[in-house]
């Protein structure tokens, strides 16, 4: 074997699953929450979280080890980015998005390889259920946890996008696809001279304006209800949509493109963003990922690059467009009419 080369790389990877896995356990079992409370030591922190003794040592030890608790002799904490954002009593947590991942993606990839040579969902559709987004709207319960995922999965970026894009040239906008409408509140907490709407199915009203009430802007933003495919979008200076057009289609991403076009004034903007997959496809491993995702997830969904979008929205009559990068692996597509 080469000096200079070795397989530990290759074996990580391949056995990453081991501390995605011990991650998710832990955010299922409440361990950054009870432990956001302040340290615990060993006996009363496994005892609080029902450990077998067998493996709770290791267990804990193994969140040590990866990075998302400290152990100071026997006495265990949160790090601090895991008590900011795994902790379930704050509002910044994350772990709704990890909590899906772990009650659903982790057993669906397992069929990847699969999925890989037909060409077909993994999810429930496999065994006959509606799609995604019909089974989990007929379900109030699994609504509001997908929904409060997705709050979870998009907060930095939507953050994000309230402080890059140039509101103050706006005065209305809609965020197309709007789930519990984080984007929506994040934009106009950040600009108070705006006013907004969400838009989605009828099923998510009620979340939607609980979310708004609670963040402190209901009075500035309104739900409406309607289909992005049978209705047309509400008219508005500025068009949002995130995490929205890579679980469709081509034939589709260009249908809502040239919707979102044609309810924007000359000047108004579009704003697509997601996991946006950069133009080389060979550095943007969590795009590209998550495009393996909607795989598993959808029937014709697929994520893309940033000039993909560009030219997708130059095609629906947009006259300029860029691409700005967000937070983490997320960038934004914006067209301007």
């Amino acid at each position: 074997m080469s000096e200079s080369l070795n397989p530990e790389r290759i074996l990580q990877t391949g056995l990453a699953f081991w501390a995605s896995k011990t991650l998710l356990s832990a955010i299922e079992m409440g361990v950054f929450t009870e432990l956001a409370r302040g340290p615990e030591p060993f006996a009363a922190l496994s005892g609080r979280l029902g450990l077998h003794p067998r493996s709770a040592r290791d267990f804990l030890d193994a969140l040590v080890a990866i990075g998302f608790l400290t152990r100071s002799g026997d006495t265990y904490a949160n790090t601090a980015d895991a008590d900011l954002f795994l902790d379930r009593q704050k509002p910044s947590y994350v772990g709704g998005m990890l909590e899906m991942a772990n009650h659903r993606l982790y057993p669906f990839w397992g069929h990847l390889t699969e999925a890989l040579r037909t060409g077909l969902p993994q999810n429930e559709m496999k065994l006959g259920s509606p799609g995604l987004f019909e089974g989990l709207y007929a379900d109030p319960a699994r609504l509001r946890e997908f929904l409060s995922a997705m709050s979870g999965l998009s907060r930095g970026a939507n953050m994000a996008i309230a402080r890059q894009f140039p509101w103050k040239d706006h005065a209305t906008f809609v965020d197309v696809g709007t789930a519990q409408g984080d984007l929506a509140v994040q934009v106009a907490a950040a600009h108070p001279h705006l006013t907004g709407q969400g838009f989605d199915l009828p099923e998510v009203a009620p979340i939607f304006e609980d979310y708004a009430k609670a963040s402190g802007v209901a009075d500035r933003l309104t739900f409406a209800p309607g289909s992005f495919f049978t209705d047309d979008l509400p008219k508005a200076d500025v068009m949002m949509m995130g995490h929205i057009l890579h679980d469709w289609d081509l034939a589709q991403k260009h249908r809502l493109i040239r919707k979102a076009y044609a309810a924007i004034p000359a000047g108004g903007a579009l704003i697509v963003y997601e996991s946006i997959i950069d133009d080389d496809r060979s550095k943007s491993a969590f795009g590209l990922l998550m495009s393996l995702n909607m795989l598993i997830e959808t029937p014709g969904g697929f994520d893309y690059t940033g000039a993909d979008c560009a030219a997708w929205m130059r095609e629906a009559g947009f006259t300029s467009t860029r691409v700005e990068p967000l937070v983490g692996p997320d960038s934004m597509v914006i067209g301007i009419k």
